[in-house]
């Protein structure tokens, strides 16, 4: 399991490139292109929140939508899944303690089903 893991992590890092923003977004973390959404993942403890922005940097209702975060922890990827947990954030909890930056990837999920992924590096 955990070479598949793998497998999914280096498979969105290596994804079409995405542009990331070099400002802190509103609520401290990093922001990241995704399709037609703005993402901003921030990291605390093992609490991972995502929140989701529209193309002109408007926050986007997060009701319908899912995700899955990719992050690498000690040189482990880690799997987190995000939920939406009111206004334009989705949230979830990690197995263990993370840094206040993880690099990783995050698959994003919309209402119609359409995808859309977004690497931090």
């Amino acid at each position: 399991m955990n070479a598949w893991r793998l497998l999914v992590v280096s498979g969105l890092l290596l994804a079409a490139p995405v542009s990331a923003h070099e400002a802190p977004g509103r609520n401290g973390g990093r922001m990241a292109d995704a399709g037609p959404y703005h993402l901003e993942l921030v990291a605390r403890e093992r609490i991972v929140d995502l929140y989701l922005l529209d193309g002109a940097e408007a926050p986007l209702p997060a009701a319908g939508f899912r995700a899955t975060a990719y992050l690498m922890v000690d040189g482990k990827p880690t799997r987190v899944a995000l939920a939406p947990a009111g206004g334009s954030r989705l949230t979830g909890l990690a197995d263990a303690a993370l840094p206040a930056a993880p690099k990783g990837a995050v698959q994003l999920t919309a209402p119609d089903g359409t995808r859309a992924s977004a690497r931090f590096n």
